[in-house]
């Protein structure tokens, strides 16, 4: 099932659950004011599914405005778990390259906080390059969606913007190049596995074009990540609490090249198997 957070035309906003015909609307059941309290709730497709029977309304997916599947819960990061992360995040630091090498293998992960939802961009809002950097990239990352218990409630898109030449010229420096204002983007669903998720079968791809033209495509799969969902859930709650729950995005295995670096007017398309396209344009200053 995808379910996500759409608002109406009279700026409220209630439920909207993907089907191949369209969008079914409805409003949130009594006693459940957002979309993390339903995902939240003991059983999130039976609650669902009960408030769509009564109350749903079939619309065409171009009349629905989908915004970021977030509300009070906080965004943490998973870094260095794809090969192709590590590499590129060698080549990036002089300094830090032993220091990603290690993370790798190491049975320790990398988990940093990413921001909470002012700072989250839903699908087709802007995502921000930050004014200091000249060297600023999308991640395309699979986000897992974590109740306040540490359960694995629901999985969705994420775009983790980062400024590399800022985290390149010192580790230390690495919240200044993942955390500012519209620095993430989530959406535009979140899916409620009901079967084992297919790994190998889950694709991410990333497109980007600028002025029209695609300047680069890269792609990836679930089964080419070193670490499982429940390690890196496991290890973010060690000592740590989320009363609201909180969304874990798990790195990302599409970088572009060395000499690329996004700019202002790009577009950012990002898809993923089961889940859909989230997209966003780009902006600075």
């Amino acid at each position: 099932m995808r379910v996500g957070k759409v608002v109406q035309s009279n700026g409220e906003p209630c439920l909207g659950v993907l089907v191949e015909p369209g969008v079914y609307l409805a409003p949130f059941p009594q006693g459940y004011n957002s979309l993390a309290d339903v995902l939240h709730s003991p059983d999130p497709v039976a609650l669902i599914e009960k408030q769509f029977d009564v109350n749903s309304t079939l619309v065409a997916q171009t009349h629905v405005r989908f915004v970021a599947p977030i509300d009070n819960q906080e965004v943490w990061a998973a870094g260095v778990t794809y090969k192709r992360s590590q590499i590129a995040r060698m080549e990036e630091s002089e300094t830090g390259a032993s220091h990603y090498d290690r993370v790798y293998t190491a049975p320790r992960p990398e988990i940093f906080f990413k921001g909470n939802g002012r700072r989250v961009s839903g699908p087709g809002q802007p995502v921000r390059i930050r004014v200091d950097t000249r060297w600023s990239v999308p991640e395309p990352e699979f986000a897992l969606v974590i109740n306040p218990k540490g359960k694995l409630v629901g999985l969705t898109i994420g775009n983790d913007m980062s400024a590399r030449d800022i985290e390149g010229e010192n580790p230390l420096y690495l919240p200044q190049a993942k955390v500012y204002n519209q620095c993430c983007a989530l959406g535009p669903c979140v899916l409620i596995p009901e079967e084992p998720l297919d790994r190998a079968e889950t694709h991410i791809s990333l497109s980007i074009r600028r002025k029209g033209s695609e300047v680069f495509q890269g792609s990836t799969n679930l089964d080419q990540m070193k670490r499982t969902f429940e390690e890196l859930i496991d290890w973010l709650f060690r000592d740590n609490s989320f009363p609201e729950g909180v969304i874990l995005l798990t790195g990302t295995g599409v970088v572009p090249p060395n000499d690329f670096t996004l700019e202002a007017g790009d577009l950012v398309t990002i898809d993923v198997t089961g889940i859909g396209t989230l997209t966003n344009p780009v902006v600075q200053g």
